[in-house]
Order: C-alpha cells, then structure tokens, then sequence
C-alpha cells in the first residue's frame, strides 16, 4: 500500500546576462549553471531511466532562461567557455606537477575529465538543452513548470499590467519550447499577494490613496495555471525560516533590522502541508487556484549551508578558487573555516560521503509521510521544492545526492514519486482558504527585496510600469498610428521594462554576491527605457527622431532580444479588472 508521494521540485532561473558582460558577473554565470546543473542533470535523469526509475522530478524552467538557453549566442558562449576551463585545468595539472603535488593534479585531472565529457555531451545534444528536457517530459519522465516570465517580484510591482504581461509571457514562451500548455507555475521568491486595497510601499506620486489590487492567484487561474507553490508558514503560520539566510550574511544582518517588528502568526492547527488547499481571492466566483506546500522539515537539511549536508567537510567548497581560471581545489573543511584553513578536497571521500546523506534524506522522508499516514489513514504528499542551481553550482555533490535520494523513494514499497500536476488530480481538493501575502524569505516578509539599500529601485520601476501603460494604451486606442517602427519600439520599451522588473537585481543589492553589477543593469535598463520612451513620444507628436536615437534603439533591440512574441496589449488594460 501506498503510504504517501514524494515530488522534488527544481528551480532553474538565471537573470538576462546575453551581452551584459562576462566575468565575474554576466554570462560566466550561465555558462556555470549550465554545466554544473543544468548538463548533468539531464545526465543523472537519463542515467536514473537506464537503471530502470521513473524519476518524476518536478522542474521549473524560467521563460528568461528558455530564452537564453535557445539563443544561439549563448551556445557558442558556452563551448569558448568549456574549452577556457579544459586549458584552466591543463595548466593547474602541469603546475602541479612541477610542484609535486598529487592530489592537486588528480583534482586537475579531474576538472579536464568533468569539462571534456561537458562538452562532448553539449555537442551531442545538438546544443539543445531545452530539447533534452522537453523529450524527458514528453516520455513522462519529467514536468516542467513555468515562472514569471523575467522573475518579476509580483507582490511588489505596482501595476496588474505588470503582472498579466509577466504571467501571460510566460506561458506563450512555455507553449513555444515545450509544445502544450503549462500546469503550474513557480511564483518568483514563491511571493503571493491576495486582492486588497494597496498603498505602492514607494511613494509614486503625491497621492498616496490605496488602490485596488487583484490577487495573484487570479492572474495564475485567468491564464490556464493551475498550481503553485508556497512556503509553509504562510500555510500554517508558526515561525518562518527564510532559505536564503543561512548562505549570505548581509542577509543576516539584514533581517537584525527587521526581526524586532516580525510577529509570527499563531499556528493553524487544522492545516498541514502533506495535502494541497484550494485559494482564491476573487468575490466574483472564479475557479480556485491549488497550492502546494514546502515541507519545512526536510528543507533545512538541504538548504543550509552550516546546518545542512552541503556543510559537510568533505564536500567541495563553494567560495575558495584558484585564479587564473578559477577552478576549486578545496573542501568545505568545516562550516565556520576561514578560505586560508581550507584542506585539499578529495573527489572520492566526497562522493563517499552521498549515500550516507542521501539515504538519511529519504528515510525522513518515508518518516514523515508514514507517520501522516499513520495519523490520517490516508496518504499525503511531501514537496521539497529547491533553487536548482543549489544542486551542482553551489553544492558540487548535489546532484549525485538527487539521483540517489530518487533511487531510494523509487525502490521504496510504500512511498512514491510523483508529478504535481498527479498530485492534483489524485487528491482533487475542494477546500478553499484564504493564506496571507508573504514570500520564501525569512519572515515571509518582503525585507530581502525592499529595504533602504533597494528602495530606490522601485521608484524607477513604477515610473516606467506607468510610462509603459500610457503608451500602450495609445497603441491600442489609435490603431489608426500603427506602423513597423512605432510597434519595435513598443515591445523594446516591454522588454526594457520587464528586464528592469527582475527581482534578481533587489537580491543581489541586499547580499552583496554582486550589487554593483545589479545595480548597474537596472540603471541601464531604466535609461534605456527613458530614452527609447521619449523617441515614441516623439513620433506620437509628429517630431523627428534623430539617427543617434535610432542608433541607441538599434543597440538596445539587437543587445536585448527576448520575447519575439511580446504583445503590447498585455500593458495596455486587464483583461479581467478587479
């Protein structure tokens, strides 16, 4: 009998770094993620297929990483990138060898295998990672979810337009590189915000009266999504553990500042995150969106750093790399040692230390659904939704670890594999609730995204979500203007804006990994949109538009080239107003 369903759930996203720069911040870090993630996970799947599982994992893929992963840029990219890391390691080896260092040139080795067989599997593929995961989905071996469509931070944008372009993007892309409809969708940050009156937490104007919001929920069920995911807390309430604070310490020293005025909410008893609940903030009777809970258990052995099995001492460390060409030679050694304390890694007591961590993962998990079994009388489900790029980037050992955790559940007798979107027809809910806005931060608060180091980037962004709306409602009330120019620049100034719109860029403000990179980007897009804006101001108006301007929307149009298929009514008006 079965006794409840697993489904690990991955997350892939990456902000646009196509012609944004290369090292240390820009495409260095596609091309990182996509060999230390993104290859071999398709190598571990179909590997887990040949031994006879049927892995079911769970992936969401975001449209702004469908788009660069099928831009033909990143694919020549990425080969220069593989062959700089296969010489990077060539020269290490013969500099240890010099120095008489063996098990630094074994590690060496090792990098040149890792690199070479990276290569050989891109070209092998076609360089068509997106294909590799559209066919495992398409033979049931995998379901891909969507996101918004450049990760907007949906609570906090301060137009429904916004909202509706991000969330009807994303499954227009979805339906372009995967051939049907998305099912469920990973919300950015998994940040909900339900319909109320809502006061822009940045002044826009002088006028400051709350205005009517739709629910999140309602732009997901509007658009054919039938499910995301959310943190637990907001479920049951209790204390929340953010899964970003334990990996950066500015994060820490942010929520100092911001944990005085948190109160969690008292614990709701009567819920629990092994079923899935229906929501909807809608009066008007629209179809209830599902949700599925993050196990909050299980969680924290993976994704802490100090606490968790990537802290382990055998495993390789993240941070220490030798320059040039910034391969890791050093293990984790302990969780509070300084990078000068670091011991050499060895490859082999690293992948030693897997089935010890891995079967310890899956055996809570068996725990914890029979004993909910046991409780219930029926099966539950546990969600063990993860960043994917946690697995191979910033833990080396992670996807070993994945493929023996759904190993252990595909041979358990009592706990199963599943897909969501099974999940969901399989306990078919019909309670409706209500849950509270919040995010997977800590606290379940916003503080990650807004805070007086990133506030300044949400004036530009409603400055420009309104600029964005005016002009598109022109678009849409004078058909009679339309022509060839007039609507490129309208969809350059959508790309523009939504670019600006990630929440990546109010991350990497708040912990450092990259703030002055982060900053830069959003400046640049928001003066890209200024200036592409004042051209159509000026053709609306009857005024010349100099070649300098047309040369600045050329760059800009041949730099960011995402979303061919972008609309300009999504900015226009709500399909459905509140």
């Amino acid at each position: 009998m079965t006794k409840g369903y697993f489904s690990f759930v991955l997350h892939s996203h990456l902000p646009y770094v196509l012609s944004h720069g290369r090292w240390p911040h820009g495409t260095d870090w596609l091309c990182e993620a996509a060999a230390e993630t993104y290859l071999p996970l398709l190598r571990i799947l179909n590997e887990l297929i040949d031994e006879g599982c049927h892995p079911r994992l769970t992936i969401g893929i975001s449209p702004v990483l469908c788009e660069q992963l099928a831009d033909n840029s990143f694919k020549d990219e990425f080969v220069t990138y593989l062959n700089q890391k296969i010489k990077a390691a060539e020269h290490d080896a013969e500099e240890f060898t010099r120095y008489d260092q063996p098990n630094m040139l074994a590690n060496a080795e090792s990098w040149q295998k890792f690199f070479r067989l990276t290569l050989d599997h891109f070209n092998n593929i076609g360089q068509d990672v997106l294909y590799e995961f559209r066919k495992l989905q398409d033979n049931g071996y995998l379901e891909i979810i969507t996101c918004g469509a450049t990760h907007g931070y949906y609570p906090l944008l301060s137009r429904d337009e916004s909202l509706q372009a991000q969330t009807k993007m994303a499954v227009k892309n979805y339906r372009r590189h995967f051939g049907r409809e998305p099912r469920g969708i990973w919300l950015p940050e998994c940040a909900y915000r339900p319909r109320y009156e809502w006061t822009p937490p940045v002044p826009i104007n002088d006028r400051q009266a709350p205005y009517l919001r739709k629910g999140v929920d309602e732009l997901l069920t509007e658009n054919g999504l039938d499910f995301f995911i959310i943190d637990s807390a907001l479920l049951m309430g209790g204390k929340s553990v953010g899964v970003y604070i334990d990996r950066f310490e500015a994060l820490r020293k942010l929520w100092d500042q911001f944990e005085k005025s948190y109160t969690p909410r008292e614990e709701e008893l009567d819920k629990t995150p092994r079923e899935a609940y229906l929501i909807s903030s809608s009066p008007e009777g629209k179809k209830p969106t599902a949700i599925f809970t993050r196990d909050p258990e299980t969680g924290l052995l993976v994704w802490s750093g100090e606490h968790g099995y990537p802290g382990d001492g055998s495993y390789l460390d993240f941070h220490k790399k030798r320059f040039p060409g910034g391969h890791r030679y050093w293990a984790v050694t302990s969780a509070k040692a300084d990078l000068a304390d670091k011991v050499e890694y060895n490859w082999q007591s690293a992948l030693e230390r897997i089935p010890e961590n891995a079967d310890h993962f899956a055996g809570k998990v068996a725990d914890i659904l029979t004993s909910y079994h046991q409780e219930s009388g029926h099966a539950g489900v546990l969600v063990a939704p993860y960043d994917a790029e946690l697995f191979g980037h910033w833990w080396f050992e992670g996807l070993h670890f994945l493929k023996r955790v759904l190993k252990d559940i595909c041979e358990n007798q009592q706990i199963e594999l599943t897909f969501l979107s099974e999940e969901l027809k399989r306990q078919q809910p019909d309670k409706v609730i209500s849950i509270p806005e919040g995010s997977w931060g800590q606290g379940n608060h916003h503080y990650i995204w807004l805070n007086e180091n990133n506030e300044w980037t949400w004036k530009h962004i409603y400055e420009c979500e309104a600029k964005m709306c005016e002009l598109a409602r022109y678009w849409q009330d004078h058909p009679q203007s339309h022509d060839e120019k007039l609507e490129a620049m309208l969809k350059q100034l959508a790309r523009e804006l939504m670019l600006m719109s990630a929440s990546d860029w109010q991350f990497l403000i708040s912990t450092w990994a990259a703030r002055d990179y982060a900053e830069l980007r959003l400046t640049e897009h928001y003066e890209d949109f200024k200036r592409i804006a004042a051209m159509i101001d000026k053709k609306i108006d009857g005024e010349t538009i100099e070649e300098g301007e047309w040369q600045l929307f050329e760059d800009c149009s041949k730099r960011d080239t995402l979303f061919e298929d972008i609309e300009i009514e999504w900015f226009a008006r709500v399909e459905y107003p509140a």
